[in-house]
C-alpha cells in the first residue's frame, strides 16, 4: 500500500483488494455481489478497501463503531455518494436523495407527518387496505376447500403500495397503473445497480440509448404522480372543498419557517415520489421474506397468534395494543436483521477525518455494508437462525449499538421508520388470524436480488390456509 494510503497509528494498515482483482470479482458482483463481499470480509476482516467494479476505490466496512462514526458521531463530516445523487436522476431530490443544508431544512418540514399520533391515526386505514387485500384470497380458498397458494412478493407488493398511496393521495390506484408503477420502478433500480457495479459498459449503455430509455421511464413515473398532485390541487381550489387529511396534504400546506412559503411544485412532487417509492418498498420486501420465515418456522407463528389471542380476545388491534404484542413485532425485527432493506449504504468523506487510527482523506468513499454486520457472529448469536425473540426485552446479549441498523442511524435514521413498523406488525397479526402459512413443495429455495432494496430474486409461493372456513 502507498504511504498516503496507510493510518496514522503505528504499522496499522488498511488490508486492500488489489485493483485487478476487483475487476475480475466484478462481473460475480453484479451478479450476486453478496456472497462476494462476504468472503472478501471473510478474509480480509470487517473493513477492507476495494474498488467497486475494479474502477471506484472504496472502503467496505461491517464495523459498527466505523458505521457509528460515520452516521452519527461525525455524520456532519459525512454526505451521500455520486452513485445515492445519481439515484436522484431517476427519483428526484427529496429526502432519500437530497443531502446538506437543503436535506436538513426538508426533513424538518415533512418530520411531522410522520410523528407518533399521525402514524396512530392511520391504523385503521392500514387494516381497513389489509382487509380488501387478503379478502380475495380467504374466498378463493373457501372455493377451493380450505386453501389457496399465492406469489407472496406480488401480494405484499400490492398490499404496501394500496397502504402507501392511500396514505399519500387518498385515493386507490387502479390495479392497471400499481402494476405499472411496480414495473418502473423495478426496471429503473435493476438498471441504476448495473451502472454502478459495472461502470465500464456505461458507455455501451450510452450508445445504445439505455440511459434515454429509463431517463423516459422515470418521467412517465413523475407524469402519473404529477396529474394526481394537480388534481387535488385543482380540487381544493374548489368553494367549499375540504382537503382531505393525508400526507400529500401535508406537503401542500406546510411552509418553510424562515420564509413562510410553501414548497415548489417540483419539490412537491420530488417529496411524494420518494413517500411512494421508500414507502412501499421497504415493507413490500421486509413483510416478504417474513412471510418466508414463518413458513419454515411455523412455531413462530403459533407464537405469534397465541399473544394475540390473549390479548385481543378476536378483537381487531388498536394503535395501543401494539406494545403488548411483541411476537409479532420482535419477528418483524428479526427477519429486517436477515434480510435488511437497506443491506448497503454509501458515505463520503467531505473532509479529513480518523477513526481509531485509520487516517481517512478527504473524499474517502465508504461501502457500509448493513447486511454483513446484521450476520457477523461477533455481535449476533446462530447469525444464520431465525429467532424472534433475541429482540425481546432483558435478553442475556443485548443488541449492540449500530450493529443493527434496519433503518439506517443517527440524524438520517428513516423519517418512515414507526409507519413501517406500526404497518408490519399490523398486517403480519391479520395474515395469521386469518391464515396457515405452508411452504409450497417442489420449489427451489428463495434467493435474494439486492437492488437498491434487498427483495427475493423472482417470486416463489406459500399456500394460505384457513384457519377457520367460516372466516
Amino acid at each position: 500500500m502507498e504511504a498516503s494510503e496507510k493510518a496514522t497509528a503505528g504499522a496499522f494498515q488498511l488490508p486492500r483488494v488489489p485493483r485487478w482483482r476487483s475487476l475480475l470479482r466484478s462481473f460475480a458482483l453484479a451478479k450476486d455481489p453478496l456472497p462476494v463481499l462476504d468472503a472478501t470480509l471473510a478474509h480480509f476482516g470487517d473493513t477492507v478497501q476495494l474498488y467497486i467494479g475494479g474502477v471506484e476505490k472504496s472502503i467496505l466496512t461491517r464495523d459498527p463503531g466505523l458505521t457509528q462514526h460515520i452516521l452519527q458521531k461525525n455524520n456532519r463530516n459525512y454526505a451521500k455518494s455520486k452513485f445515492t445523487q445519481g439515484f436522484s436522476r431517476y427519483i428526484g431530490h427529496g429526502l432519500l436523495t437530497n443531502d446538506g443544508p437543503d436535506w436538513l431544512r426538508q426533513r424538518r418540514l415533512i418530520q411531522p407527518g410522520f410523528h407518533r399520533q399521525r402514524v396512530a391515526g392511520l391504523t385503521g386505514l392500514m387494516q381497513e387496505i389489509t382487509a380488501e387485500t387478503l379478502a380475495p384470497l380467504v374466498a378463493r380458498a373457501r372455493q377451493a376447500g380450505g386453501a389457496t397458494a399465492v406469489e407472496v412478493h406480488e401480494l405484499m407488493t400490492r398490499l404496501t403500495f394500496r397502504i402507501i398511496a392511500r396514505s399519500v393521495f387518498s385515493t386507490n390506484f387502479p390495479e392497471a397503473e400499481l402494476d405499472r408503477l411496480a414495473r418502473l420502478i423495478t426496471e429503473i433500480q435493476a438498471f441504476f445497480v448495473r451502472t454502478i457495479r459495472q461502470p465500464y459498459l456505461n458507455p455501451w449503455f450510452r450508445l445504445r440509448g439505455r440511459f434515454r430509455y429509463h431517463d423516459a421511464l422515470a418521467a412517465e413515473l413523475r407524469a402519473l404522480l404529477g396529474r394526481l398532485i394537480a388534481e387535488r390541487q385543482q380540487a381544493n381550489a374548489q368553494p367549499g372543498a375540504t382537503p382531505p387529511d393525508d400526507l400529500l396534504q401535508m406537503l401542500l400546506d406546510v411552509r418553510y419557517e424562515d420564509t413562510g412559503e410553501p414548497m415548489t411544485p417540483d419539490r412537491v412532487l420530488d417529496e411524494a415520489l420518494i413517500l411512494l417509492v421508500a414507502g412501499h418498498e421497504t415493507s413490500a420486501n421486509a413483510l416478504t421474506w417474513l412471510t418466508y420465515l414463518l413458513a419454515h418456522h411455523p412455531a413462530e407463528a403459533v407464537a405469534i397468534r397465541a399473544q394475540a389471542d390473549a390479548v385481543l380476545a378476536g378483537r381487531a388491534p388498536a394503535f395501543d395494543d401494539l406494545p403488548r404484542l411483541g411476537q409479532a413485532l420482535w419477528a418483524v425485527q428479526e427477519t429486517m436483521r436477515h434480510y435488511p432493506p437497506a443491506w448497503m449504504v454509501d458515505r463520503v468523506a467531505l473532509a479529513d477525518d480518523e477513526y481509531q487510527g485509520l487516517r481517512i482523506p478527504k473524499g474517502t468513499l465508504f461501502s457500509l455494508y448493513f447486511h454483513g454486520l446484521h450476520h457477523d457472529a461477533k455481535y449476533w448469536d446462530a447469525p444464520e437462525e431465525f429467532r424472534p425473540r433475541r429482540f425481546a426485552p432483558g435478553q442475556a446479549r443485548p443488541v449492540q449499538p449500530f450493529a443493527y441498523v434496519p433503518f439506517g442511524g443517527g440524524p438520517r435514521l428513516c423519517i418512515g421508520m414507526q409507519f413501517a413498523l406500526t404497518e408490519m406488525q399490523l398486517v403480519t397479526l391479520e395474515l395469521l388470524r386469518l391464515f396457515e402459512i405452508e411452504w409450497v413443495a417442489g420449489q427451489p429455495p428463495a434467493t435474494m436480488q439486492p437492488l437498491v432494496t434487498l427483495r427475493p430474486k423472482g417470486d416463489f409461493q406459500v399456500r394460505l390456509r384457513l384457519r377457520h372456513l367460516s372466516s
